[in-house]
């Protein structure tokens, strides 16, 4: 089986931006506030609209989606913490229906509702929400004020509340921030990339684990710049006086293969532990186009797992499969409640 650990909502019906229009538009006016939460979006009009990535799984080879509202769409520093409130119900509502109605195809993964100095207890009771709906996972934005870095770092006491009610509920994150409100700052060539490295960063100075040792984020993007500089941070954890990577991290963190090229993939897998990789593309996200060098889309990350030459089957089914029936113990259950269970670990 071919689980995409990593894909959003990007194809939504037009519906859906007139809301968040609407919802934006009454900060000035409050006359234009939506009258409602019913989107009036049919059944047939959600399964249309996820045509491209079904065309894709089917083109590609992958059988399972882990879905999640687009990323830059979620826009904490947008608006007010009661209009983030709304969006985030609004935008889970949409992901639930669509993997109700497909479950072949997608599994749920949340927004949470995270506002710029809100405190995070505020999230808990969406997260506990979806979580009653099925959901297996959320995204965690480290940086709710769109590129200016205004929160703690991940390993703050601030985010304890948040970490509690993941670990009881055994509900994994992925650290994804949103669109950049700072003009120096491009979102996907950037802040994105940034996050990922900055979240990494934050979590080799702290001892989070060691309070949450059941505690798994998934850093998406191939780990932003981290494996290209895996010595790097080897080095400033020893400099820290910090355990080896491998014990103070490596069993609670895991980076996706959202990297767009073979060279990048082939440089993972070399550096990083397999067991610590989990297969995605990112259907559809950042980079939708055609690689003149080789003919296929950016993002058919697949292809590129399947030429490193170096990792046997037993690696592959890993990549694909195992680590992330692992990482997202509800993805696992839930697959193994529609017949489709895991191998039984050697």
């Amino acid at each position: 089986m071919i689980i995409d650990i990593h894909g959003h909502y990007t194809t939504e019906p037009p519906a859906v931006h007139a809301f968040r229009d609407k919802q934006l538009a009454a900060i000035a006016d409050p006359a234009r506030k939506p009258a409602t939460t019913d989107l009036g979006i049919p059944d047939e009009a959600l399964v249309k609209s996820v045509q491209p990535q079904l065309d894709f799984q089917k083109q590609r080879g992958s059988d399972l989606t882990l879905f999640s509202p687009r990323a830059s769409g979620m826009a904490h520093h947008v608006g007010t913490e009661a209009i983030g409130q709304q969006w985030a119900r609004v935008s889970n509502d949409l992901i639930h229906r669509v993997c109700t109605l497909l479950p072949d195809n997608f599994a749920a993964v949340g927004q949470l509702p995270q506002f710029p100095g809100a405190p995070i207890e505020s999230c808990i009771p969406e997260l506990e929400r979806i979580v009653g709906l099925g959901f297996v996972g959320v995204n965690l934005n480290p940086d709710p004020s769109g590129g200016y870095w205004k929160s703690p770092p991940l390993t703050d006491r601030y985010w304890y509340p948040i970490y509690e009610r993941m670990c009881a509920l055994e509900v994994p994150a992925m650290i994804h921030v949103t669109s950049s409100c700072n003009p120096a700052v491009h979102f996907t060539g950037a802040h994105y990339i940034n996050g990922d490295t900055t979240a990494f960063m934050q979590l080799l100075q702290g001892d989070l684990f060691r309070d949450f040792p059941t505690l798994k984020f998934v850093i998406p993007h191939g780990g932003g710049a981290v494996p290209f500089h895996w010595g790097r941070y080897r080095g400033l954890a020893q400099d820290m006086k910090k355990p080896l990577l491998g014990e103070h991290l490596m069993k609670n963190v895991f980076f996706d293969t959202c990297v767009y090229h073979l060279p990048g993939i082939e440089l993972m897998a070399k550096v990083i532990p397999v067991d610590n990789i989990l297969f995605a593309s990112e259907l559809l996200g950042a980079v939708k186009g055609i690689d003149p060098e080789t003919g296929h889309h950016f993002d058919d990350t697949r292809r590129y797992v399947d030429q490193v030459k170096s990792l046997s089957d037993t690696d592959r089914y890993k990549i694909f499969e195992g680590n992330a029936r692992r990482v997202y113990p509800r993805l696992d259950a839930f697959l193994t409640r529609r017949g489709k269970p895991g191998k039984a670990p050697k």
